[in-house]
């Protein structure tokens, strides 16, 4: 299959979904690595369809197993999409400050009936291993405590937050922000929502529900009273904000690029101000936790 550029610019610039989130194509969350022969199945059918690359859009989990895709002959690219914001070798991923910005709208409303009701308001937002979502949102909010997986919540940092949220309480202040990543580990264990009917494509491990605990905890060591909100999925979907679709259009633009210079095996990333790419090696098999300088503006809240 042979590209004209002007002519695949021209279906970009028409297509009008660039205003849309999720996947256009529909495409599952299944790995091909873990279906019998099933890389040997995809393999065939990109050839079988005259293809001549693949553009491989998603987290961590996606890309790493775009790399091993690679490495067993197929010419692909990736692209960093992910509401977590948790992979390696770029600033930021598509999706990332969509999530920040709705979880910063819900924050900002909780704040008013915090304020009104005199309580402690949690929100429990999504970030199963980092707290990117937590920590901006929480900055943006100027939230009093924002608790992310990075930073075990093991007894002492409990009855710190705790103390404070009863010190504020006595100076005056009568209601406070606290900001929760899904997870954050609570003396040492994760908090997983009850057990529901299994989706077959769906990860077992379901975090969820980390806020109701925290918020039992905090009302019987302090006496406050809180109430909790869980964003859930409602961080994942909607309209993308203008920086999403830059991001996503600059991207789209420098995998093309690279299709046509036949630099497969490669990640576009995003670096200060500049669109780059990276190879996706050096992306598999882990991710990118917060930036300890960055949750040190957003602590200056705290209390």
């Amino acid at each position: 299959m042979l590209f004209n550029r002007s002519e695949v610019l021209d279906r970009i610039r028409t297509s009008g979904i660039i205003d849309r989130g999720g996947t256009i194509l529909g495409a599952s969350r299944t790995s091909p690595l873990r279906i019998k022969d099933g890389s040997q199945k995809l393999l065939d059918t990109f050839h079988e369809f005259g293809l001549r690359a693949l553009v491989v859009l998603g987290g961590e989990g996606t890309l790493s197993v775009a790399s091993q895709l690679y490495e067993m002959g197929l010419p692909l690219v990736g692209i960093p999409k992910t509401i977590d914001n948790d992979v390696k070798e770029t600033d930021f991923t598509i999706g990332f400050q969509t999530a920040v910005q709705i979880a910063t709208d819900a924050l900002d409303r909780l704040r008013s009936t915090a304020a009104s009701h005199h309580r402690v308001m949690i929100l429990e937002v999504m970030g199963r291993r980092t707290g990117w979502i937590a920590t901006y949102a929480g900055m943006a909010n100027g939230a009093d405590a924002i608790l992310i997986p990075e930073i075990l919540m093991d007894e002492k940092n409990t009855d710190e937050l705790c103390d404070m949220l009863k010190s504020r309480n006595q100076r005056g202040i009568n209601f406070s922000i606290v900001v929760v990543a899904e997870g954050v580990q609570l003396g040492g264990e994760v908090i997983f929502k009850p057990s529901l009917p299994m989706d077959k494509h769906e990860d077992p491990d379901r975090l969820g529900g980390v806020g109701q605990v925290l918020a039992a905890l905090i009302e019987k060591k302090t006496g406050l009273h809180v109430r909790v909100s869980s964003l859930d999925y409602i961080q994942r979907g909607g309209t993308p904000v203008a920086y999403d679709r830059s991001l996503a259009t600059a991207f789209g633009v420098k995998a093309f690029e690279l299709i046509l210079e036949n630099r497969f095996g490669e990640m576009t990333a995003l670096r200060g101000n500049r669109i780059t790419s990276v190879p996706l090696q050096k992306v598999a098999g882990g991710v990118k936790t917060v930036d300890m300088s960055v949750y040190k503006i957003a602590k200056i809240f705290f209390g």
